[in-house]
């Protein structure tokens, strides 16, 4: 049985009709990026807390990809707080009209 390939679009929210998709995609890739400043400085989030004076719950939600409780402003003040400069471009597009059958 041969099985169909589909090359996705780059947000898998977005390939699973997920509400929201592109500020999903964005908060999982500020908390990818906050898991990997913790790592690359070996904190834990204990060290973390302690460091940036946001509780370690949150570190875990986090690491853990529990991003409901979070904001995108949120989580790049985090990422501030761990020494990373946030620089956001946006592109706005067009969304391609589903095909309305009456």
């Amino acid at each position: 049985m041969k099985e169909d390939i589909i090359r996705g679009s780059g947000n898998v929210y977005q390939d699973l009709n997920i509400p929201y998709a592109d500020v999903r995609q964005f908060k999982a890739i500020l908390a990818a990026e906050i898991i990997k400043a913790l790592d690359k400085k070996e904190l834990s989030v204990r060290k973390a807390q302690g460091l940036t004076r946001v509780p370690a719950a949150d570190f875990s939600r986090i690491r853990t990809a529990d991003l409901e409780r979070f904001t995108s402003d949120r989580l790049m003040m985090i990422l501030n707080k761990l020494g990373s400069r946030v620089e956001v471009s946006v592109k706005v597009k067009e969304r391609k009209r589903e095909a309305v059958h009456v």
